[in-house]
């Protein structure tokens, strides 16, 4: 259910200094690779000093919590999860815990459209132009065989996370990321910081206006045309999340599939190019597009009238643009 890294969003950043009470405040930017993943960090602080110590802050929190719930890297709570998976529960952090209660109600409400425990998916298609025709009817069923999110058993009083089956894995690729931003902007608010925008390899939260008083610039490009933009969205305290299938992809017999797989079915989703969800969390934004995506329009359209604090804009594989 992960999405590329180079969705369709367009972050415009205002960069100059503006006295504002005598005090000169600056625009300071940081990229770094965290989570596997480009992220980009934008504050507006007094001075450069403080910007720095901020930058240094929430850059440490999201390597923290990828110590925590990367499911690569085999020292983590999540990595452990997985090499028992089918032995016995796992303790968990409460953190950990919670994230993955988080993940599990999207399964519930997308009837199983979005799913952790897609991890454990045998990798039968290939988005690299090296397949030649589509797997068997066979190999499709076979490859969802360790998915199944009705088998992540949480026991709440203990902390812990236990999977039924041996061989099922769960990974936070889906959500891990807009969790991060909304930490790193909560954290960051709490220190004092009254403008910034974390963008979490293309979950984005934002607070605050830019400097001069504009509000933070997130344009949509227009995935059939990446020199047009299709909407300009300007955010101030907000997030929005887009997951797109344009960039990875295969045909047969005119038909796309997608890179992102339906974790009932093991097929590919098809029918729409890219969803773009905004509201206040990062991380939910970034459960509701992935199941969109998966989901397909009418019924996501649907699944979103259920959580009015988010818009959502579709493009349909026909280049129509829905927005709701």
């Amino acid at each position: 259910m992960s999405k590329p890294i180079n969705v369709i969003l367009a972050v415009f950043i205002v960069h100059f200094c503006l006295s504002v009470d005598a005090f000169a405040q600056v625009t300071l930017t940081r990229k770094a690779t965290l989570m596997g993943s480009k992220f980009e960090f934008a504050l507006v602080e007094k001075d450069s000093t403080l910007a720095n110590k901020r930058l240094d802050e929430v850059i440490n929190e999201v390597q923290r919590i990828e110590n925590l719930i990367s499911e690569w890297q085999p020292h983590t709570q999540i990595s452990e999860v997985n090499r028992y998976a089918g032995v016995q529960p796992v303790k968990v952090d409460r953190e950990v815990f919670d994230l993955t209660v988080r993940a599990l109600y999207f399964s519930r409400i997308t009837d199983g459209a979005f799913d952790i425990s897609i991890a454990a998916l045998d990798k039968i298609w290939r988005f690299d132009d090296s397949m030649e025709r589509l797997p068997t009817q066979e190999a499709i069923q076979k490859s969802v065989e360790k998915v199944g999110f009705q088998d992540i058993i949480l026991d709440s009083n203990a902390c812990t996370i236990f999977l039924a089956r041996e061989g099922m894995k769960i990974g936070f690729g889906s959500i891990g990321k807009g969790y991060a931003a909304d930490r790193c902007r909560s954290i960051l608010i709490k220190s004092g910081v009254t403008s910034g925008l974390i963008n979490a390899s293309g979950d984005i939260a934002t607070w605050g206006n830019q400097l001069g008083g504009d509000p933070w610039l997130i344009g949509l490009r227009n995935p059939f045309n990446q020199h047009k933009m299709i909407r300009l969205l300007k955010l101030r305290e907000s997030a929005v999340a887009t997951s797109g299938s344009y960039e990875k992809y295969v045909e047969f017999e005119g038909k796309r599939y997608a890179h992102i797989i339906n974790p009932k079915t093991g097929y590919p989703s098809t029918g729409l190019v890219s969803v773009t969800i905004y509201g206040p969390s990062a991380e939910f934004a970034n459960g509701l597009s992935t199941s969109i995506m998966v989901m397909g329009l009418k019924a996501g359209i649907k699944l979103l009238h259920k959580y009015p604090a988010y818009k959502g804009i579709f493009v349909t594989d026909r280049g129509k643009v829905v927005r709701r």
